[in-house]
C-alpha cells in the first residue's frame, strides 16, 4: 500500500523532527512500548478521584501495535506505563489489555526506566516512549524513539524539545483528540505490514486468536516508587 516512509509520512499533520526514514531504523530495534498516561491517554483533567480516562480510539491503537509488532518479529512486546501520578483509569486498561505494567506515582521516570530495562533485559534504546510534558524529558533523553503529544499551551517548551532534539516526532493531535492513536498509526506505517494487521484483526484469523491467547497469559504488574526505590504497588 505504502512504498516508503515518505508515502506514509505525507499523511500526517504532525511534525517530523528526525526525518521518517530514521525513525524507521530506528523503530526496527523497539522490543518495548512505554506510555506517560496524563496528557497522553488524555487531556490531563482529573476527576474526584484524581485519575484521568482513556479512549477506545486509542485502546484498539494499544492492541494493533501490539499484533502489529507481533507479526513482524513472532514476539510481543513489552508496553508500560509510567505515571507521575496514581491513575484508576490506567490501572483498569493495563489488566483489561493485559499489559506488562503500570508505575505510579513516579516522580523521577528514570528509576521505572532502570527497572523496566533490569526487568524485562531491555535497552533504553529499544524502547519506544510516548509523553507530553516536562517530567518526562528525562526518559526521552534516554528512549530509542521518542513521540511528543503536542498542544498549543506550551508553545516555549516544544521549542525546547526541538532545540535539544528529545523528540522525533511531534503529533498533530492533542490528548484529547486521540494522539495516542496516531503514534501507533505512525508507527505501524513505518513499520510495515499495516494492512495485515488490519485485515488480520478484522477477520479475527487463526494468527490473531493465537497472539490473543499470548498476550492474555499475562497479568500486569503495579509499582510505585517509595524513597527512590521501586516497589510493588499493593492495589486493589
Amino acid at each position: 500500500m505504502w512504498d516508503s516512509p515518505i508515502d506514509v509520512s505525507v499523511r500526517f499533520k504532525g511534525t517530523f523532527l528526525t526525518k521518517p526514514v530514521d525513525i524507521q531504523q530506528k523503530l526496527s530495534k523497539i522490543k518495548a512500548y512505554v506510555f506517560d498516561w496524563d496528557g497522553v491517554f488524555n487531556n490531563g483533567q482529573k476527576d474526584e478521584h484524581g485519575s484521568s480516562p482513556f479512549n477506545e480510539v486509542d485502546a484498539m491503537g494499544t492492541n494493533l501495535m501490539r499484533f502489529n509488532h507481533y507479526l513482524r518479529t513472532g514476539f510481543l512486546p513489552v508496553v508500560c506505563v509510567i505515571s507521575g501520578e496514581n491513575n484508576r483509569a490506567a490501572h483498569t486498561l493495563a489488566r483489561r489489555e493485559r499489559f506488562h505494567a503500570v508505575y505510579s506515582g513516579i516522580k523521577y521516570k528514570p528509576e521505572a526506566l532502570t527497572h523496566i530495562c533490569k526487568t524485562y533485559n531491555l535497552k533504553p534504546e529499544e524502547i519506544a516512549f510516548m509523553f507530553d510534558d516536562v517530567l518526562d524529558l528525562s526518559v526521552a533523553a534516554k528512549a530509542g524513539v521518542r513521540f511528543m503529544v503536542s498542544r498549543p499551551g506550551n508553545p516555549l517548551l516544544l521549542d525546547y524539545v526541538v532545540q535539544h532534539k528529545y523528540a522525533d516526532y511531534l503529533t498533530g493531535c492533542d490528548g484529547n483528540n486521540s494522539a495516542v492513536r496516531e503514534i501507533v498509526e505512525l508507527m505501524m506505517g513505518l513499520n510495515g505490514m499495516y494492512v495485515e494487521t488490519v485485515e488480520e484483526r478484522m477477520n479475527f484469523t487463526e494468527k490473531y486468536k493465537h497472539y490473543l491467547r499470548l498476550r492474555n497469559q499475562a497479568d500486569p504488574f503495579f509499582f510505585t516508587s517509595r524513597e527512590s526505590l521501586i516497589v510493588e504497588d499493593k492495589i486493589s
